[in-house]
């Protein structure tokens, strides 16, 4: 993989606002944020508010080059599941992307590869894009285990799909022990698992978007996007921040 292929896949970030803001700082932010990515640009913005500030947010990003996206999805199509959102609800709200297998889903809430895979299969059965989450822990990057990990996550969305979805999908690489810590992969430890992820999509490697998620700063954005197999990142505090977060898009554009 060169960067001539990279060229030919557009960069992408997206910036997860996990469980922050309210509507008065969330208006604020995003109307900073729109009034300095307008005009044409050669990479995608994508935005993922919590849950309630779907409808809000989607209104301010209408008719920008902003898109919006959810953090996540449940693996039902509808029913008695109190608490969950459907893929098919997000697609009423035109979200576009959705987040899935985010390491907090999978250690905090428990998500299992196997549910993620379910995720994956209903974001694409509702006309969404998955972003779909992979990465190891500390203790398997201490262990030389990172590949065999990032491995099985990838075979069991495979399992249930085979690898031509993948035409509609976004994979995004986040190491468990880079998020939130302050702590970032070095360009070569990034490059390492993009391009084993890339071998393991065959046919499809050079077409498949795969970011980069794991405290991208404004600082590091450059260095870490000029990587032939990084397109993009997956950001989670860095998008709370209007300059921050323009500085790192402008960096990918």
């Amino acid at each position: 993989m060169n960067k001539a292929s990279n060229a030919k896949r557009r960069q992408l970030v997206v910036g997860n606002w996990k469980m922050n803001g309210n509507l008065h700082e969330n208006a604020d932010l995003l109307v900073k944020v729109v009034a300095g990515w307008q005009g044409e640009h050669n990479a995608d913005v994508v935005i993922c508010p919590p849950f309630p500030y779907l409808i809000h947010t989607g209104s301010l990003l209408s008719g920008s080059a902003i898109l919006l996206g959810a953090q996540t999805t449940s693996e039902h199509s509808k029913g008695a599941y109190t608490g969950e959102v459907s893929a098919s609800m997000l697609a009423d709200l035109d979200c576009k992307f959705v987040i899935i297998g985010h390491n907090e889903r999978r250690r905090l809430q428990g998500e299992t590869d196997e549910q993620v895979a379910r995720q994956f299969i209903a974001v694409q059965q509702a006309g969404l894009i998955p972003i779909l989450c992979v990465g190891e822990s500390l203790k398997d990057r201490e262990q030389g285990r990172q590949l065999e990990t990032i491995g099985r996550q990838l075979d069991a969305v495979f399992a249930h799909t085979g690898k031509d979805v993948f035409n509609n999908a976004v994979l995004a690489y986040e190491p468990v022990w880079a998020v939130g810590t302050g702590k970032t992969a070095t360009p070569e430890q990034a490059e390492e698992v993009h391009r084993f992820m890339r071998a393991q999509l065959g046919e499809l490697a050079g077409k498949v978007r795969i970011l980069y998620g794991g405290s991208v700063k404004a600082h590091n954005a450059q260095q870490l996007f000029a990587l032939p197999d990084i397109d993009g990142a997956l950001l989670g505090g860095a998008s709370l921040d209007a300059d921050e977060f323009l500085a790192i898009c402008r960096a990918a554009d």
